[in-house]
């Protein structure tokens, strides 16, 4: 996961629940949940829109599925003995192969927006949920700029577009409908539908 460098500061209540949508997808993708996580889903409040229709199934899961079948599930879908069911990050989905020039891009884009990778992290950076921590830093400004303010639409809509928009919705597609997912299947439902309402804002906005 990416370290910050920088200060959070006040933002509107939109896009507080835009940083919120990616810091959930992160802690959802980054790691196995646990219990406190489960806590959380359990009180998801959903609507009648189809992002929160996919929400109260997510919710309800939670509600059925035990701590250690969603550890299980987690393993299978990431990490498997060699490897799980999918690989999530940035440069496979365009590559083929890991450690390719996305990461390159990725890397040179966080020098010049002030993101350092933690020291604590394995992963290579383009893992799809150190893409959604940084989008959630970029909003809230967590990251490089030394008046700690947000980042503008335009530099957030530069590095979703680079660095998420061109390979996140498939993936967040074979998740929906990996062999494995069951907690996860509404995880890729909400991942692909939040990330067609980000396109959409952001060409709007543009």
């Amino acid at each position: 996961m990416p370290t910050n460098i920088g200060t959070e500061v006040r933002i509107s209540e939109e896009e507080l629940q835009r940083a919120q949508f990616y810091q959930l997808l992160a802690r959802l993708l980054g790691a196995p949940v646990d219990e406190e996580l489960v806590d959380l889903l359990k009180n998801i409040e959903g609507d009648d829109s189809p992002l929160g229709v996919a929400l109260t199934a997510l919710k309800d899961l939670a509600h059925r599925i035990t701590l250690n079948e969603a550890v299980d599930e987690y393993n299978a879908l990431f990490i498997g003995v060699t490897q799980g069911e999918l690989v999530p990050f940035k440069s496979y989905y365009l590559t083929g192969f890991l450690n390719e020039k996305p990461l390159a891009e990725l890397r040179a884009h966080m020098d010049e927006v002030g993101i350092a990778k933690s020291e604590d992290a394995s992963d290579p950076e383009d893992h799809i949920a150190s893409l959604c921590e940084m989008m959630h830093g970029l909003i809230v400004g967590e990251f490089g700029n030394p008046a700690g303010k947000p980042m503008t639409l335009s530099d957030q809509y530069l590095f979703f577009d680079n660095h998420i928009g061109n390979w996140a919705p498939k993936f967040f597609e074979d998740l929906e409908a990996a062999e494995a997912a069951r907690l996860y299947m509404p995880v890729g439902l909400i991942g692909k539908l939040f990330l067609e309402v980000e396109s959409e804002a952001f060409l709007i906005a543009a």
